[in-house]
């Protein structure tokens, strides 16, 4: 219910004209451009189904491309009523979130479309805890990431060694320092920047991003593998939700389920996924590890999952029966890596 005057003063992206008959105006802020995937393919979608399914009475404005606060901020912008709605990676603010951050550890989760059902399905039971001071809506995941760098080869685990790193979260941040690289932390709509005056040598990123946010042309060395995902949230200013008529609450609630989950996150997976192949078009270099490599990998990483118990462990959580309560849902979605 934030912005009427500022709609008139800052460039937005307007769904639909400012209807007078609306009983409910929301922003929604996000930090990466108007044309990312995940606005016309995920938010534009929802925003709409929102306006129909309340019959007008609930309209959103969608503010991209950090127009209303850095992207890190995201969550607090939400939780302080500076934004009606929030997209949000909690991974930019390492060890806030640490049951979220479940998702975050590689080789865990094989894809963004049914794992994203299957997350969310997965963090309802826990979102009340961690994320209790927002109205929680849905989390969601990008297509399996890599790593992608200026110079070659990205093949093993000691070929980090001595690199720069821009991480995508918290837990990859862990990871490339624990292979003796130094972690360059920053959004990733900043990755073209850091990798352009050489302040990071490689990127951890989903392969469309890398077209995305203009990096192609510095990024040209790539790990051939689905490495990661990273976890996102859409979350509401608490007292907004709590605010609204009955029929307006079913319209939010509605649309804030492990099913519109899948669905934001279904075409921006599509679109990540066709940067690979685009790369390859593009004459870039893509080292692909052999199963012995591969399993260097998984051994390099197989502390971040003791790591995540035990900060969920302090968090208040029973971490063993989460983790198997994970596994299980993303079985159940044919979503986990085997």
């Amino acid at each position: 219910m934030k912005f009427k005057t500022l709609l008139a003063t800052v460039g937005v992206v307007a769904l639909t004209a400012t209807a007078q008959s609306a009983e409910v105006e929301l922003s929604l802020s996000h930090w990466v451009g108007a044309q990312h995937p995940l606005q016309p393919g995920g938010m534009e979608p929802w925003v709409e189904s929102i306006k129909e399914a309340s019959e007008g009475r609930i309209e959103i404005t969608i503010f991209p491309a950090s127009q209303l606060g850095a992207a890190q901020d995201h969550y607090d912008m939400a939780r302080d009523g500076i934004v009606d709605i929030a997209f949000v990676n909690p991974g930019y603010q390492p060890g806030r979130f640490p049951i979220v951050a479940a998702g975050e550890i590689p080789f865990t989760i094989s894809n963004a479309k049914a794992g994203s059902r299957a997350y969310d399905e997965w963090y309802r039971q826990y979102a009340g805890q961690e994320m209790g001071d927002v109205y929680f809506c849905m989390v969601h995941l990008h297509d399996p990431g890599t790593l992608h760098g200026t110079s070659g080869p990205i093949q093993v685990p000691s070929d980090l060694n001595g690199k720069n790193v821009r991480p995508a979260h918290g837990t990859m941040a862990r990871l490339v320092n624990a292979l003796g690289a130094s972690s360059v932390f920053a959004g990733a709509a900043e990755m073209r920047e850091l990798l352009a005056r050489g302040a990071a040598d490689i990127t951890a990123s989903p392969w469309g991003s890398i077209y995305t946010f203009g990096a192609e042309d510095l990024a040209k060395h790539h790990l051939d593998m689905p490495f990661y995902v990273t976890t996102f949230a859409h979350v509401f200013n608490k007292a907004v939700v709590d605010g609204m008529s009955e029929e307006n609450r079913k319209v939010i609630d509605d649309h804030c389920t492990p099913e519109w989950a899948e669905k934001m996150a279904t075409k921006w997976a599509d679109g990540e996924a066709a940067g690979r192949q685009r790369m390859i078009d593009d004459g870039h270099t893509l080292y692909k590890p052999t199963p012995e490599e591969v399993e260097l990998w998984i051994e390099a990483t197989a502390p971040l999952r003791d790591e995540w118990k035990a900060a969920a462990t302090k968090a208040g959580i029973d971490a063993e029966a989460g983790w198997a309560s994970l596994e299980e849902t993303l079985e159940k979605y044919d979503s986990k890596v085997e």
